[in-house]
């Protein structure tokens, strides 16, 4: 999702203005794939798909041209095939409403484009938010946990009973469509980009970091050793610290959205680390190295007091069996087996699932 508002930026420096489309609603099944987000500038530059770019993507790129020009949100209604009506969840051929809207720099009003900024800057500094857009004229509603609260519904009572919504929705980290009072609203939350927190910035970081960094993550790699922490070996990493990891750690809150990786293989680094990690509510806490290895450390931790449940939650050997060799195998498995604990998988083929 953040990607997704850089790339705005870009367009919008490029070019000015663009639409931006987002998936709010499917009818057939549950939905699961409200908030995906389509970028179109005038350029006919496109970023992201609310569908899997069929021609429903398509319909969707040719109204947002229109939208451009207009400068006039609009919800559009559209049919999808049997095929990717399957890929977002549907049993068979359905309908979807996508929401295309204008975010223009050289328009007078600018203002959903400062509320996604807002909402933006209030999540990457760790707090959450939720953006309610009437469906029929465009008004929007920003809700952050702080308590702040932004713009209006056109109706006090509807700004309450909405605002009201939003807190619920942010509690439950889901978003969708919402009718109150007759109104339709998409509600759409924003939450802190989860953090890969690397620990040794060795071969397998390097790889780790770049395939975080497509996923969504915040990625963090910290080191003692100023030759191996450098720029030129992670350029794009999020931060590169070098210092004491274990003191270091202690500056990143570490929430279930976290995940510590540990691939220094130094016994100086990783018995403060991941004593540390431990006490909190990491998500995912992993250490690089050989069962032998592991189970010596955590002997050693469970020695200084460390109680077995936490020991129990530190992946050591790391990562799923994907057969990896190489380090960029090697990170690719650390991140399937991060992604599937934070997404609840079982980390089996998906041809093996019971089929419906």
């Amino acid at each position: 999702m953040f990607e997704v508002f850089d790339h705005i930026d870009q367009m919008r420096r490029a070019s000015g203005r663009v639409a931006l489309a987002t998936l709010v609603n499917t009818r057939g099944t549950t939905p699961r794939k409200e908030g995906a987000k389509m970028v179109v500038g005038e350029g006919g530059n496109i970023l992201g798909s609310v569908t899997i770019g069929g021609c429903v993507d398509a319909q969707v790129i040719e109204e947002a041209a229109d939208v451009l020009h207009t400068m006039k949100p609009r919800l559009l209604e559209l049919n999808l095939g049997d095929e990717e009506a399957w890929e977002i969840g549907l049993t068979c051929g359905g309908t979807v409403e996508v929401w295309v809207e204008p975010v223009a720099l050289d328009h007078p009003d600018e203002g959903a484009a400062r509320m996604y900024e807002r909402v933006r800057v209030h999540a990457a500094a760790g707090g959450q938010g939720a953006l309610v857009t009437r469906l029929d004229d465009a008004r929007k509603l920003l809700v952050l946990d702080d308590g702040t609260t932004e713009g209006d519904l056109g109706d006090a009572f509807l700004d309450e009973r909405f605002a009201a919504e939003a807190r619920a929705a942010m509690e439950a980290q889901r978003s969708g469509t919402v009718v109150l009072e007759g109104v339709h609203a998409f509600l759409e939350v924003f939450a802190p980009p989860s953090l890969l927190l690397v620990v040794g910035a060795g071969h397998v970081a390097m790889p780790l970091t770049q395939l975080a960094k497509i996923v969504g993550y915040r990625t963090v790699v910290i080191d003692g050793r100023p030759r191996f922490a450098t720029r030129e070996r992670f350029p794009d990493v999020d931060e590169l610290r070098v210092g004491i990891p274990s003191e270091l750690i202690r500056e990143y809150p570490l929430s279930p959205a976290a995940a510590v990786v540990l691939v220094a293989h130094d016994y100086k680094y990783d018995l403060p680390v991941l004593k540390h990690a431990l006490a909190t509510g990491a998500g995912y806490v992993g250490m690089l190295g050989s069962a032998r290895r592991g189970a010596t450390i955590l002997k050693i931790l469970g020695e200084e007091g460390v109680s077995e449940a936490a020991l129990k939650r530190v992946r050591v050997p790391i990562g799923l069996d994907l057969g990896a060799r190489s380090a960029p195998e090697i990170a690719l498995a650390i991140l399937a087996e991060i992604q599937a604990a934070r997404g609840g998988g079982t980390g089996q083929p998906m041809s093996a699932r019971p089929r419906r």
